[in-house]
């Protein structure tokens, strides 16, 4: 079994092109199903696997008091890997397909207010050590709607100063291009010219734009840490993520008016069911100032 795992998750990185991370969450999903196959179903042979079984590990997730979110992962995974199984020739047929998904309510994102933002911003201290490189992150992050990992992994070239644009390097190796404000680059310009030149030294041809200052690139916990930090000096209550920035991002460009299809293409979402969830939100605003300014509701 674990040689089918290994080459399913090969197949997932080289011919799916999914992201590192995605590729870690399969493996922890096919190694707790392989786990619960083998110990608790007494299968060693993978085509063996039959829909009662398959529903035992689903009522063995529930047990567990897994999120239906993780659940819904699960099964997706698992499916997917026995649809691999059934393309090998290892399986006549999927038995994952009869088996149904729990319901999950989209949950609204939190977004900051740009109050909340300028807040935030106000509460870094200019001559904070590396101010102005968590300065430039933070409006990199809230200007151009960057998931934490494309942050990370930005480069120097990717930034289009001419066309006042950058290039993202998205998920499963998909680019886009996102316009960048004025206020970004011009905190950017400034990170880049006094305090990057001091961090490269022990790296000089580190290519990502974004150091640590032993001169190495950031990772997604020192991003996390980061705003931890401003959030809580800003006395931000909400509970705030790096993906805050990026729900603030789309949710502010669709109340200023932009079209659903141009905040789509700006997130790199594929689909643009994913973009939606954002106009919910803004119904959730217009509700918001209904409530507070109609004469009804007094």
């Amino acid at each position: 079994m674990i040689q089918f795992s290994k080459d399913f998750l090969k197949i997932l990185k080289i011919e799916k092109g999914l992201a590192e991370n995605s590729i870690l969450s399969y493996k922890r999903d096919l190694a707790k199903y392989h786990a619960f196959i083998e110990n608790r179903q007494r299968i060693d042979n993978i085509a063996n696997v039959s829909q009662r079984n398959l529903r035992a590990y689903v009522r063995y997730l529930n047990a567990e008091n897994i999120s239906p979110n993780s659940i819904k992962r699960a099964i997706s995974c698992i499916r997917n890997y026995h649809q691999f199984l059934v393309s090998e020739g290892i399986m006549d047929n999927n038995p994952v397909l009869q088996i149904d998904t729990p319901k999950v309510a989209r949950k609204l994102p939190n977004v900051l207010s740009v109050e909340e933002i300028d807040k935030i911003l106000h509460f870094i201290p200019k001559k904070a050590p590396m101010a102005k490189r968590d300065i430039a992150i933070f409006e990199m992050m809230y200007s151009c709607g960057l998931r934490v990992t494309e942050l990370c992994n930005f480069k120097m070239s990717n930034i289009l100063w001419d066309s006042e644009m950058v290039r993202v390097d998205g998920k499963g190796g998909r680019q886009r291009f996102v316009p960048i404000g004025p206020i970004a680059r011009t905190n950017l310009k400034n990170y880049i010219s006094k305090e990057r030149p001091a961090l490269i030294k022990k790296n000089p041809n580190i290519p990502e734009l974004f150091l640590s200052r032993n001169g190495n690139k950031l990772t997604r916990m020192m991003i996390w840490i980061l705003l931890k930090k401003w959030t809580s000096t800003a006395e931000i209550t909400k509970e705030v993520s790096p993906h805050t920035l990026r729900h603030s991002f789309a949710t502010h460009l669709l109340e200023g008016g932009a079209d659903l299809r141009s905040v789509q293409e700006m997130l790199g979402h594929a689909d643009i069911s994913t973009t939606q969830i954002y106009t919910h939100l803004d119904k959730e605003h217009l509700k918001e100032v209904h409530r507070t300014f109609h004469p009804r509701f007094d």
